[in-house]
């Protein structure tokens, strides 16, 4: 029994590395073939009444895990440099319009359509905000390096903002002056506990000899996030401030009073700890979504009483997409169809609390808008990639 676990194991996380390997020639995100791989090992086991134990409580740790991971990853590409502060400023201000303005609407359309107050209408609509950059950041292998730069700062700070926002509504239980000053107040606390934790694990990261180093550091930015959220602070942050810092770390130890704590480059250290976590986040993202979709029923994907509904939320995606380019004064194609939703969008569901559910938002919803926005941009990356190549 041990060994067909392991097999099995190692057989499906293998086929989810040629999944990987493959996306950028199949244009086929990875996420939606690992859905199916899921459900299709789902099928095979009712056929041949192979039982299986229940193992949706899994869930919630690897899409934890899976968000530290993920946001981190997106992070410690953002390299900040005197020439790309306008690269910054641009992705950042149409992430935050975005996240906003298409939530505001979103939340608009769930009270039309029987949601019960603003609030919990707005806490449903933030995690249909959020642009998945696990998915978005590998379908931009094959495109010119301006447009990859603004999807890495676009969907690292559409995931970040888009869970602080979160976060805001998920712990507040009104919206009032006092509400927010307090969460900003916690944003500022949050700041203060991140500069210093992130300036203890670069100086471990630069200053450890011991032939195993960068678990331990992983292990520990998990347990300063989860203590972060046991106290309801928004611990994303952390995360923001520890990736940008060893994202630049090399430029960070040049100044005069930092270069006294690093001895000699770090560069190769903050290299292998940026490939440890790139293989970490694989590893835990490819499991989070094969076990969703061992947990998709066959009549989920097509309801036709939600399938409506998915297809104009995501022309709304599409609509706000489009005004943000137009802000930020970004070309439409072919970053209009760069908004893929993935992990963040399932996680945060899964975290609304039963007092605030709306009863026509269901995982049949979530998982078609996954689907088609995943769909959208296929077929908009591969149409622009033709025309590409026949120019």
């Amino acid at each position: 029994m041990t060994s067909a676990i392991i097999i099995t194991f190692c057989v499906l996380l293998l086929i989810a590395y040629l999944f990987d390997v493959t996306s950028s020639r199949t244009k086929i995100p990875s996420v939606i073939l690992l859905l199916v791989l899921g459900w299709l090992l789902k099928e095979i086991s009712h056929i041949f009444k192979i039982s299986i134990p229940d193992i949706s409580f899994s869930l919630p740790l690897l899409g934890t895990i899976g968000l530290i991971l993920i946001v981190l990853d997106g992070t410690l590409e953002l390299e900040i440099e005197k020439g790309k502060l306008r690269s910054i400023a641009q992705p950042l201000i149409g992430s935050l319009f975005s996240v906003i303005f298409l939530s505001v609407l979103l939340s608009f359309l769930f009270m039309k359509l029987g949601a019960a107050d603003f609030r919990s209408a707005l806490l449903y609509a933030v995690p249909f905000s959020i642009i998945s950059s696990a998915i978005a950041i590998p379908s931009t292998r094959s495109m010119c390096r301006e447009n990859r730069e603004f999807v890495v700062y676009d969907t690292s700070f559409s995931d970040i903002l888009g869970v602080v926002f979160f976060s805001y509504l998920a712990y507040s239980s009104s919206f009032s002056i006092g509400s927010v000053t307090f969460f900003i107040a916690q944003i500022i606390f949050m700041i203060f506990i991140s500069v210093a934790a992130s300036a203890g694990l670069s100086y471990l990261l630069g200053r450890m000899r011991h032939q195993i180093k960068f678990i331990p550091i992983i292990l520990l930015i998990m347990l300063i996030y989860s203590l972060a959220e046991l106290y309801h602070l928004p611990a994303l942050i952390f995360i923001l401030i520890f990736g940008l810092t060893i994202a630049n770390l090399q430029r960070l130890t040049k100044l005069p009073l930092i270069s006294k704590f690093f001895f000699g480059s770090i560069e190769k250290e903050v290299t292998r700890f940026k490939e440890i976590n790139a293989e970490a986040t694989f590893l835990i993202r490819s499991l989070f979504f094969l076990v969703f979709g061992f947990m998709i029923e066959t009549s989920e994907i097509l309801d036709p009483g939600t399938l409506k509904l998915a297809f104009f939320i995501v022309f709304i995606i599409l609509t706000i997409r489009a005004f943000q380019l137009k802000i930020t004064g970004n070309k439409l194609f072919p970053l209009l169809f760069i908004v893929p939703r993935g992990l963040i969008t399932i996680l945060l569901f899964m975290s609304i609390t039963t007092a605030n559910k709306i009863p026509f938002i269901t995982e049949n919803l979530i998982l078609q808008i996954i689907v088609i926005s995943s769909a959208v941009m296929i077929l908009g990356t591969a149409t622009v990639k033709k025309v590409n190549s026949d120019t």
